[in-house]
């Protein structure tokens, strides 16, 4: 099941960031695409997605908030010590889903590594088939993800014009969250306006 396969080559081109609340036409990257309560697609349904990559050629993201049933430690018990609360391989997105990418929290985010690509804050891209020792940086967390969302050249601005996404900010804490299955409602609890009322839309909006 597990090939071993890293997306890695996929962080090694990136864009500077350009992204800014309500600009559908800039790129999104290192921001949370947070599902609107009208998308009815059973991959994102509710889905919080980070986005690791974003420019004129397409975007990819993780989700965040769909763990998996296998245990970190069944595959990859070097990584085991290092996982988050759940402690499972969570379903990253729908594309390659024999492709594993592993998402870190370390206490030197700034510091250079080989194997180590920084996304914002203390979050940075790891590669799961080293193993931690083969990360020279102190490393806190680990959640490792099987299989990406992934959009093509145009795909993502589209489906966020037309309505599908919210836009909004990370911060680390919602990468390593202990209860991803709240983890919708958090992040749109803590905007302003009206997207911290959309917090409390039932699962089926018909019925509020």
């Amino acid at each position: 099941m597990w090939a071993g396969r890293t997306a890695a080559e996929a962080f090694r081109a990136r864009d500077p960031d350009a992204c800014h609340a309500g600009v559908v036409t800039e790129y999104t990257k290192n921001r949370l695409l947070v599902a609107t309560p009208g998308l009815a697609d059973p991959n994102f349904a509710r889905s919080v997605v980070l986005m690791i990559e974003h420019s004129d050629q397409g975007a990819l993201g993780l989700i965040l908030n769909h763990p998996g049933p296998v245990l970190v430690e069944s595959p990859f018990p070097q990584w085991a010590h290092l996982a988050a609360s759940p402690p499972t391989i969570f379903h990253g997105g729908p594309v390659t889903e024999e492709a594993l990418i592993t998402l870190a929290r370390t206490t030197e985010p700034h510091s250079f590594a080989e194997d180590y690509v920084h996304l914002f804050g203390s979050i940075g891209v790891v590669d799961v088939v080293r193993g931690p020792e083969g990360v020279p940086l102190p490393l806190e967390a680990v959640r490792i993800f099987s299989g990406y969302a992934g959009w093509g050249a145009g795909q993502l601005e589209g489906e966020i014009e037309a309505g599908g996404w919210f836009v909004v900010d990370a911060v680390p804490e919602d990468v390593f969250t202990a209860d991803p299955a709240r983890l919708w409602s958090v992040v749109l609890k803590r905007q302003s306006g009206w997207l911290s009322v959309v917090a409390a839309c039932p699962p089926d909006p018909s019925t509020n």
